[in-house]
């Protein structure tokens, strides 16, 4: 089953947001396995879907890999293998589709990329704003909002980029109306007494066995328990819909914990999973709410004149590629 077609415009939207545990360098299997995610969303008629952060290359094991090895396991975007996959899903179920991989870039560069291919045939790139998963890996350099063929405005965070409340507002000022938060989160060693913690690796794999253990963690301070501290903030401040993706299982020697969501502009959960396992979760947007939403009307009161100190460095800047093992106990590694 297909969608209609993307160039009717309406005030709702369809979005799908997915968790699943990659394969670690496998791009063909965890294609597959998006693929089969487009597939049952085709059916449910969605519009526009997100996968996870480096879902396609894979995530943690990243640390490990040489320069050589990652431009191995790295492609360009828009002509690579991965892009022409991706836009010939969204070509044949005329959807949106969000999801990320190692990009190897015209000039050289590393870069944690997320490609959004659409069913016009356009394409749409964020590069993460904030990396440090391996010191080979070059920041992006500007923010991403791009137009849908369903009349949406969309922006793109990665992981870290959310955490840092400008990344989120300039993407709103930029008009975006639904934000895609593509993460590899949940069960990782903040350094902080009430930040995130590890999650025992048997608590996983004893998951049939014990599920309320597995669940503990994944909606405790782990998982939703601290994502429920910041991230409906990034959507009601910003007067914008986002849709959360995420990881979900062990992932080198950690264990994401999913929590897939959807959020409306006033930071309500619209659609949220609990599952400890893939998994894909479906929610009707509704422009509409935008209209006089808390953070919409608080963008117009903004006095750009009293910001001057945002835009200047205050000393204690550090790059997160140099400085990760050091910045974790401060702020928390996502």
């Amino acid at each position: 089953m297909t969608n209609a077609d993307p160039a009717v415009v309406t005030n709702s939207l369809r979005v799908a947001a997915v968790q699943f545990q990659h394969a670690p360098g496998d791009k063909p299997a965890n294609l597959d396995i998006i693929g089969r995610f487009v597939e049952q969303a085709a059916e449910r008629q969605v519009q526009l879907i997100c996968f996870p952060e480096c879902c396609i290359s894979g995530y943690w094991h990243l640390r490990h890999l040489t320069r050589a090895q990652l431009v191995e396991l790295a492609e360009p975007v828009f002509d690579g293998p991965a892009s022409r996959q991706l836009m010939h899903l969204a070509h044949r179920h005329r959807m949106t589709i969000g999801a990320g991989l190692i990009e190897l870039g015209a000039d050289g560069g590393l870069y944690n990329t997320y490609v959004v291919a659409m069913p016009d045939g356009r394409f749409a790139r964020h590069r993460k704003l904030h990396v440090f998963v391996s010191e080979y890996l070059t920041p992006g350099d500007q923010y991403t909002v791009f137009d849908t063929p369903h009349g949406w405005r969309v922006g793109v965070l990665i992981c870290y980029d959310n955490n840092i409340v400008e990344n989120a507002r300039a993407t709103a000022l930029a008009g975006a109306e639904l934000l895609l938060a593509p993460h590899q989160t949940g069960g990782c060693d903040s350094g902080s007494p009430h930040g995130m913690k590890v999650i025992d690796r048997a608590v996983w794999d004893h998951r049939g066995q014990d599920p309320a253990a597995i669940e503990a963690e994944i909606l405790g301070d782990k998982g939703r328990g601290w994502l429920m501290r910041w991230l409906p903030s990034r959507a009601h401040d910003n007067g914008m819909f986002l849709a959360f993706s995420n990881g979900v299982g062990p992932d080198d020697n950690e264990v994401r914990t999913g929590n897939a969501m959807i959020l409306d502009p006033y930071g309500r959960i619209l659609t949220e999973t609990r599952k400890a396992g893939d998994d894909m979760i479906v929610a009707d947007l509704d422009r509409t709410l935008r209209e006089r939403c808390t953070g919409a009307r608080w963008i117009l009161a903004r006095r750009p004149e009293l910001y001057l100190p945002l835009t200047q460095r205050t000393g204690r800047e550090q790059d997160t590629r140099t400085v990760r093992f050091s910045l974790e106990p401060a702020v928390g590694r996502k």
